[in-house]
């Protein structure tokens, strides 16, 4: 039996780790502030060069140190002024463009961190005069880097499973008051240290985690000190301040000083420990973002001690367990010392489970924002998943309680034979248990609870890890809001684009034609046409022809009137007088004898 279960905890450590691994390595989930907006908008032909490009985030956002790129149409990186907010706007960024700029299409690359901590990145186009086509170059890329992503969050969750451990430890140690306490000291002094650790690596990985750069530049002394001015940076030193301040106060309880102080005081200070160290978490992450800031950290804070109440409480009890009940005596009539641990702490894990539940359902509430987000994005498939653990961990911790109560209630064959005294002089010396018959029922089997309990701890890791995963990902209410955002720019009407193209049966007599209508709606519009040739670069046509046919209403043809400007064939002024689906006709001549007319439908609304 001992050899099964030296086998299972191994395994179980096993299983932890490969999962942190996986998890570290996998995909970097969704960042959590949106965008919102912007100023141009992503693919607009613009007549005249714009001052500055703005970003509008469904959240407030950071700024770093190179948080906006430009490149001009050949590529080649431009000088621009110093990035800021909007005046009031935290959630708005901004950049101010050279004073003039050049026509073709520029490409704006952008990288900021979200007010939860977690950097998002991006890129849009905007083209001045016409579009004009990419060099072969690629620009370079500004997502994450795999290596400092996969270490980063690999550090957060042996954070969240370490403090987990060290809290909930020390709440089982100080409420259930287990046998063998000193049992307990080791595992609890190996969380702090891998808390203390997983933090520091947290603080050195920051600037390389924001700003997407390999972790070789963890330890550069710019990158620590830009760490050390921004929150999450303040956070994490205040985490490691507190750890440190915990393990001076170890050596000066051993001394027996502890002895002197009342033992309410103590738990006090514990307390505010606790909540303390919960509240670099709370006030880092999802909670510090969104509506109701002030009661989302609060009901973080709470439902980071009510799980490590829970889980850390199920490893020191699975510790406690490994000792037979059997083996402690206790005082006939009375319960024995490990059962009397395990209904306290009985009552912690329920106690435990409620403040779960509740802040819990604040929390999806807050980060769902409606039950179609809980089957329409990533952060309710999370969700569900979870909930779907819970359940499991729900039931493992009845049938935990089953057991406890068992144990509690002693069969007849456990407890003590009356032994008949004589009227007068000492009582006999006490004799042998009798042995149960075959009416009495078995006792209590302790190894079953250990077998449960070892079940609940499995599943509450699996719990803990999609908690964590569930704060990588971008909430509901973001993705809605920037749904909708998509679907309805700030009042800036995004232009159509169409794309044709055409054969006119020749060698080389083949490409597309590339007609943007901008804004694309009901009234004045401009019109620009670029006609692209096999090799996918610019080419020049001797004539192009557009008109516009709304058949629905017996309106058109309408000709464009789109001159040749040199490279591509454009018309200032174009109407459109109603909405519809209307059909684009394109006719496209590439010689003095050879011409095609090609054609596509366009919405236009009003």
């Amino acid at each position: 039996m001992r050899d099964a279960h030296r086998w299972l905890r191994r395994l179980t450590v096993l299983g932890t780790g490969l999962l942190l691994l996986l998890l570290g390595t996998a995909v970097p989930a969704s960042a959590h502030a949106a965008l919102r907006g912007t100023d141009p908008a992503d693919g607009t032909v613009l007549k005249s060069a714009p001052r500055r490009v703005t970003l509008t985030f469904t959240e407030s956002v950071g700024l770093l140190t190179d948080s906006f790129r430009v490149y001009d149409p050949e590529n080649h990186r431009l000088r621009t002024g110093e990035a800021d907010h909007a005046p009031g706007r935290s959630d708005t960024a901004r950049v101010p463009l050279p004073a003039r700029l050049a026509t073709g299409t520029y490409t704006v690359t952008w990288r900021v961190v979200s007010a939860d901590s977690h950097p998002v990145s991006g890129a849009l186009t905007f083209s001045v005069g016409e579009r004009t086509a990419a060099p072969a170059a690629p620009l370079p890329d500004r997502a994450e880097n795999r290596a400092t992503t996969g270490l980063y969050d690999i550090a957060r969750y042996l954070a969240y499973l370490s403090v987990a451990l060290l809290l909930g430890t020390a709440a089982f140690t100080a409420y259930c008051r287990p046998p063998g306490r000193a049992r307990l000291r080791r595992p609890a002094l190996a969380a702090w240290g891998v808390l203390l650790v997983s933090t520091a690596a947290l603080f050195l990985l920051r600037a390389p985690y924001e700003e997407g750069t390999s972790p070789t530049g963890a330890f550069a002394l710019s990158s620590l000190t830009r760490t050390a001015t921004t929150r999450p940076g303040e956070l994490l030193l205040a985490r490691l301040t507190l750890l440190l301040l915990a393990a001076a106060c170890v050596p000066v309880l051993r001394r027996g000083a502890w002895r002197r102080v009342p033992r309410r005081a103590l738990l006090a200070a514990a307390a505010v420990f606790s909540v303390a160290l919960s509240l670099t978490w709370a006030a880092a992450e999802h909670a510090s973002a969104g509506p109701q800031v002030p009661v989302a950290i609060a009901s973080t804070a709470l439902h980071l001690l009510a799980m490590a109440a829970w889980l850390g409480g199920l490893a020191a009890l699975l510790l406690t367990l490994r000792r037979d009940p059997a083996a402690e005596p206790a005082p006939a009539g009375t319960p024995e010392p490990v059962a009397r641990t395990v209904t306290r702490f009985s009552r912690l894990a329920f106690a435990s489970v409620t403040v779960l539940a509740v802040t819990g359902v604040y929390q999806s509430w807050r980060g769902l924002g409606s039950l179609q987000a809980l089957t329409g994005t990533t952060y309710g498939h999370v969700l569900l998943a979870k909930l779907a653990a819970v359940a499991l961990l729900l039931a493992a911790a009845s049938r935990s309680r089953r057991w406890t109560a068992r144990l509690m209630s002693p069969s007849p064959a456990a407890r003590p034979a009356r032994v008949p005294e004589p009227a007068t002089g000492p009582p006999l010396p006490p004799g042998p248990r009798p042995a149960p018959g075959p009416d009495t029922p078995p006792a209590p089997a302790p190894h079953r609870l250990r077998r449960t309990v070892l079940a609940e701890l499995a599943t509450g890791v699996v719990v803990l890890v999609l908690t964590t995963l569930l704060t990588s990902t971008l909430p509901g209410r973001a993705a809605a809001e920037a749904a909708r955002s998509d679907a309805a720019p700030a009042g800036i009407p995004a232009a159509s684009v169409t794309t044709i193209p055409f054969d006119v049966g020749t060698a080389g007599g083949h490409g597309k034609v590339q007609i943007t209508l901008d804004p694309g709606r009901v009234g004045t519009n401009s019109v620009q046409a670029v006609v692209y040739g096999p090799d996918g670069g610019l080419a020049s046509v001797p004539e192009l022809r557009l008109t516009m046919t709304l058949a629905a209403q017996r309106v058109g043809p309408l000709d464009a009137r789109v001159t040749d400007r040199g490279g591509y064939w454009a018309a200032d002024s174009f109407a459109l007088p109603m909405p519809g689906t209307w059909t684009m006709r394109v006719t496209v001549r590439v010689s003095d004898v050879d011409q095609v007319t090609v054609s596509r439908t366009v919405r236009v609304v009003r």
